[in-house]
């Protein structure tokens, strides 16, 4: 698979990067939405209308009696008035608009691209099946939101993870290709190291995995303490009961996988001497610790999953260049 240099390459890498940080965003963004707990303030799902708001009063009206149907409304937000609706509405629209704007940066370029013939040589799978992925994400996130209409006021959590996670796998893809078309130079090294670095991917997907349950079970409002869950108490009673639907059980093993993944990342980067790797996980890390103290403080929280997309692209970057 070629990767020499060229005046196409480099226009399709920097496209790779800024979808990649479009993607990046619309993290960010769709952390907000559900900290904020607007995720299931729009019922219906309309891919090309719905990518304008309600432009009048009686659009509005429309949609707020939608919403008063949910179980969200009937069981939590019972009593909302219109004014107090429109502020969780825009951040699910706005999270949707996102995506929408995701689809057109990637789709658009890269039909010209193909139609240039700029695309090198094995290139155009990869490229075709990352435009697959971003519609089988449009299609979980519809999923995903279905889960919060029926009987219960909030979302799977499984599914939840599983939006993110395939956010993720977008993320990383977009920069593989990315650092493919680049001068990245590599180096020969042990496969130990390569085992660990790799080692280290796996247990940081894990933790992230177990993030989203966090998010989807409310899980980071059972303790406000660390390292301690409660005063006195490192390890909750019921850690076995109901293990993944277990609210406490889902905490105390995100936080205990986080610290086992930085220690690992931070092993890693000392063996390969990338002080960048090693002082973002610790970061991360504490932002992790501060989420909790802070009841989940709504900017630190968004930090937090922020961070683990750099902690992700830092460490993606360091595995390639050790291939």
């Amino acid at each position: 698979m070629t990767t020499h240099t060229s005046p196409h390459n480099n226009i399709i890498r920097n496209w790779l990067y800024f979808n990649a940080f479009m993607v990046f965003c619309m993290a960010v963004i769709g952390a907000v939405t559900r900290l904020t707990e607007s995720g299931l303030s729009i019922v219906e799902w309309r891919p090309l209308i719905g990518a304008l708001p309600p432009l009048n009063a009686a659009e509005w009206e429309r949609v707020f009696a939608l919403y008063r149907e949910t179980p969200e409304y009937q069981k939590v937000n019972v009593g909302m008035s219109l004014s107090e609706f429109k502020n969780i509405f825009f951040w699910e629209w706005f999270h949707r608009l996102w995506g929408r704007l995701i689809g057109l940066v990637y789709a658009v370029p890269l039909v010209i691209f193909w139609i240039k013939n700029w695309i090198p040589n094995g290139y155009k799978s990869l490229l075709f099946g990352l435009l697959i992925l971003g519609g089988m994400q449009g299609v979980m996130g519809y999923i995903m939101v279905l889960s919060g209409l029926v009987d219960q006021p909030s979302v799977s959590h499984y599914r939840l993870a599983a939006h993110l996670s395939l956010a993720f796998v977008i993320f990383a893809c977009l920069l593989w290709v990315a650092f493919k078309l680049s001068n990245i130079e590599q180096r020969e090294t042990s496969f130990c190291i390569k085992r660990h670095g790799w080692i280290s991917m796996a247990l940081l997907s894990i933790t992230i995995i177990w993030g989203a349950f966090m998010a989807g079970m409310d899980a980071g409002l059972v303790s406000s303490s660390w390292p301690h869950m409660y005063q006195g108490v490192m390890v909750p009673n019921n850690l076995f009961n109901d293990f993944l639907n277990n609210a406490e059980a889902i905490h105390f093993t995100h936080r205990w996988l986080a610290m086992v993944t930085m220690m690992t990342i931070i092993a890693f980067a000392w063996r390969i001497k990338s002080h960048g790797l090693a002082h973002m996980v610790i970061l991360q890390f504490g932002l992790g610790i501060a989420t909790i103290m802070t009841h989940v403080h709504i900017h630190t929280a968004a930090m937090h999953q922020a961070g683990a997309f750099i902690v992700t692209a830092l460490l993606l970057k360091k595995l390639y260049q050790l291939r």
